[in-house]
């Protein structure tokens, strides 16, 4: 499998989400000290001030979590979806922040965008949405100050399928393009699925590369198309 990934992109991103948790680690220890020395609240100043680091470094928090989701991470998010698809031959390749869609496996199997999550506990698709429970205390604290949480996958799909259509779109005629497809990827292995009925699929990390080999069988695209795909694709 060939791997093509935005190393750039990648270092620079994880740096900020780094640098943002330490600002907000900073303000928020600042505030916790003005207020310290304000118990009384008499003065009013000092209590904005702390309302106001709480409220900034909790922005921080949010922002240097979601870039470290994405970006950071020991191993980061790509190169656990590398060493779960580790072993498909040499004619899939797989795109991290090089496509329109953050990651992205283009083989014999089709065009997959992999959505992936590195949450814990029961993940379940019930009443048309998705929810995650049975993660314990920390995942329920740690929630509260920014740690992704399910969402909706569905947006999230259409989003990733939409933009990679639009760039393949810009190499076929409309009624040649081949179908792309999305895959929820969960790859802290705490996680357990319950997805019956729902409209995308979700598995493991263990399971993935198992899936993608059932995906080759169904021809879900020509060689054709499959060498268009990846001349459109950047090397």
């Amino acid at each position: 499998m060939k791997i093509i990934r935005n190393d750039k992109l990648i270092q620079r991103n994880g740096k900020i989400g780094g640098v943002a948790i330490l600002l907000s680690i900073i303000t928020l220890i600042g505030g916790f000290f003005v207020n310290v020395n304000n118990l009384s609240g008499e003065d009013m100043r000092s209590f904005y001030i702390t309302l106001a680091s709480f409220v900034v470094g909790f922005i921080l928090v949010q922002v240097g979590l979601y870039f470290v989701n994405r970006y950071g991470g020991k191993p980061r998010m790509d190169e656990r979806l590398d060493a779960a698809l580790k072993g498909l031959p040499g004619d899939f390749a797989i795109y991290h922040f090089t496509t329109p869609a953050s990651h992205l496996l283009v083989g014999p199997a089709g065009v997959w965008a992999l959505i992936p999550y590195r949450l814990r506990g029961m993940v379940e698709f019930r009443k048309n949405r998705w929810r995650v429970g049975g993660g314990g205390f920390l995942q329920a604290y740690m929630s509260i100050f920014g740690q992704e949480g399910i969402g909706r996958p569905d947006l999230d799909a259409e989003n990733e399928i939409g933009k990679v259509k639009k760039l393949l779109a810009k190499h076929f005629e409309e009624s040649e393009i081949p179908e792309v497809n999305a895959v929820l990827v969960f790859t802290n292995e705490l996680a357990a699925i319950q997805a019956e009925g729902a409209p995308l699929s979700a598995l493991k990390a263990d399971q993935l590369k198992s899936f993608i080999r059932q995906k080759v069988k169904e021809k879900l695209i020509t060689q054709a198309q499959l060498a268009a795909v990846k001349t459109a694709l950047p090397d």
